[in-house]
């Protein structure tokens, strides 16, 4: 028996994995991305706790925090830093399971990656707490921030693409001895996740590098706010699907497993993840639709483009739902909604996701007012805003995340999911349910009432035509406050399952196909085309309105340190 071997027996019979499953090198990996994305879970709940509270009104700023450092910290640590650490330790572990490439994995590579990663997080949050970089999560121009912030930044966004590398890695290798066969579902759904990412992270790292550094190394005296805007939401908003694919993933394969279904089908499932690479980037304009140096037919053009991203979306809700009955009529459903009541809502590693798909359903409601250009006007820098960005990753995202961990972490560790552990996830789960109702709910009616978002106590907040706002911060503090307490619950899970659970083998529940499923065309693979189809939508939205903000820019502006 060889040395690998060796090994990997070795870890099956400690920690209880079979070694079929996943492997230890792509288990450390994992494991050490989702822990530190815990940690990360942990500031940025704490953070915002602490705004919500400070927005009512009746606490000063804490431990001499200003409100915007709170805001800025807890933006960057929740959507930016937990989000692409767990997702990327659970993308390794899904191409883990799909390839079990044990010997071949890179590892060094996915090391270097997370320690990229990792140095980046450390830099932005030294600066961030420091108040040099009080810049907000979309540190807009000509808001300025400590060069270190952007630095980090820099780092981060490296070492994303150099794990992205590593992916892409497992990927070819299989492909190139697998020829004309599709890769496994969970693995082609993780590289267009991961590719997703990469080609988004174009845009923010061009407007780092060559505004935003500049700008603040004192290299240049000021900076171009349109561009730099519109090079900021070219990722923004495909980074909401780097969000949600991972989701997907999870939704496609993952629970029809745990309900005791099938896959609806393995062709819908590629189709829908190809569909959002093809439209999740020309999209960006949507959010800029009240900034006047954009010409109207284009912004017009992003529209209706960010309407054909409904399309996947609709797609995988079919999918779902009709994965949840044909599991049903299996275990003796009958009637049109009799698939309701043979759910596993005890499960909390269906409850969870569950949860988070019901709440997708007003976000995505949401996200049609948002990018329509005549309601905009109503809800643009509202509350309302941010009530839809927490139901959409704060509720749908976070919700399958927590789901997923509750396997996840023990396939990594080679523990056990015990009953008690689930019934704390149990609860949870519906703390968190709550929270974010009371939360979601109070953000979304005060927008409604002209609330602002970004902004912390201010002197107007005294006037009488905006003191009818101060009950539904108060809302939002309580929803906060449960918030936090379903994120205490959650860690307390995880550290059981991490150390302290029975050892173990936890079932990595991935799904087969539906027997009556149509035969998946080949030419989903062909990748050259779609990447190619991708770049010349990019072209297509976004070179002439470039070039004219470029040939056309005004002056500039300096850069401001406002907090």
């Amino acid at each position: 028996m060889n040395a690998i071997s060796k090994k990997l027996k070795q870890f099956e019979m400690e920690r209880g994995m079979p070694a079929a499953e996943i492997g230890l090198k792509e288990a450390r990996i994992g494991y050490a991305h989702v822990s530190f994305s815990l940690v990360a879970l942990l500031i940025g709940g704490l953070c915002g706790l602490l705004q919500t509270m400070v927005r009512t009104g009746t606490i000063p700023e804490i431990a001499g925090i200003g409100y915007y450092e709170l805001l800025t910290a807890h933006g960057l640590m929740l959507a930016i830093v937990f989000t692409t650490l767990f997702i990327y330790g659970l993308l390794y572990a899904f191409l883990a399971q799909s390839f079990g490439r044990f010997e071949s994995f890179p590892s060094r590579l996915a090391w270097l990656g997370f320690w990229f990663m990792l140095l980046g997080v450390l830099l932005v949050t030294w600066m961030v707490l420091a108040g040099e970089a009080s810049v907000l999560y979309t540190f807009y121009a000509p808001l300025k921030a400590h060069p270190v912030f952007y630095i980090g930044l820099v780092i981060f966004v490296i070492g994303t693409w150099i794990g992205s590398a590593a992916m892409f890695r497992m990927y070819a290798d299989y492909k190139r001895e697998h020829k004309n066969v599709h890769p496994p579902l969970q693995a082609y759904m993780s590289i267009m996740t991961v590719l997703l990412w990469d080609v988004a992270t174009l845009g923010v790292a061009a407007t780092i590098l060559f505004q935003l550094l500049p700008l603040s190394l004192g290299w240049t005296d000021k900076v171009g706010i349109e561009l730099s805007r519109t090079l900021f939401w070219y990722f923004g908003h495909p980074l909401v699907y780097f969000w949600l694919l991972p989701a997907y993933i999870v939704w496609y394969t993952v629970i029809p497993k745990i309900v005791k279904g099938k896959i609806f089908s393995d062709a819908l499932a590629r189709m829908s993840f190809l569909l959002f690479l093809l439209f999740s980037f020309p999209v960006g304009f949507h959010h800029q639709l009240l900034e006047p140096g954009i010409s109207a037919f284009w912004k017009y053009v992003q529209v209706v483009l960010t309407f054909l991203v409904i399309i996947p979306s609709l797609m995988t809700a079919f999918s779902m739902f009709a994965t949840f009955e044909l599991a049903g009529r299996r275990l003796g459903a009958k009637g049109l909604f009799g698939w309701v009541k043979k759910m596993p809502y005890r499960d909390v590693r269906f409850l969870a996701p569950f949860i988070g798909m019901l709440f997708f359903i007003p976000a995505g409601a949401g996200g049609v007012i948002n990018a329509s250009h005549q309601l905009n006007i109503v809800v643009h820098n509202t509350l309302w805003v941010t009530g839809h960005f927490h139901i959409t990753v704060g509720a749908a995202v976070a919700l399958t995340f927590f789901g997923s961990a509750y396997w996840l972490v023990p396939v990594l560790r080679g523990r056990t999911l015990t009953p008690a552990i689930q019934r704390l996830g149990i609860w949870q789960t519906m703390a968190w349910t709550v929270g974010m109702l009371f939360m979601s709910t109070a953000m979304h009616i005060s927008g409604l009432l002209g609330n602002p978002r970004r902004t912390g106590p201010a002197k107007y907040f005294q006037d009488s035509i905006v003191a009818d706002w101060i009950p539904y911060h108060t809302a939002m503090a309580i929803g906060g406050t449960i918030l936090f307490i379903s994120i205490i619950l959650f860690l307390v899970a995880m550290y059981k399952l991490s150390f302290t659970a029975p050892r173990g083998t936890e079932e990595f529940p991935v799904a087969e196909t539906e027997e009556a499923a149509m035969d998946t065309p080949m030419f989903f693979e062909n990748w050259k085309l779609w990447i190619f189809v991708t770049f010349a939508l990019i072209a297509f939205a976004y070179t002439v309105p470039i070039w004219h903000m470029i040939e056309n820019a005004p002056p500039g502006a300096p850069g401001w340190r406002l907090w």
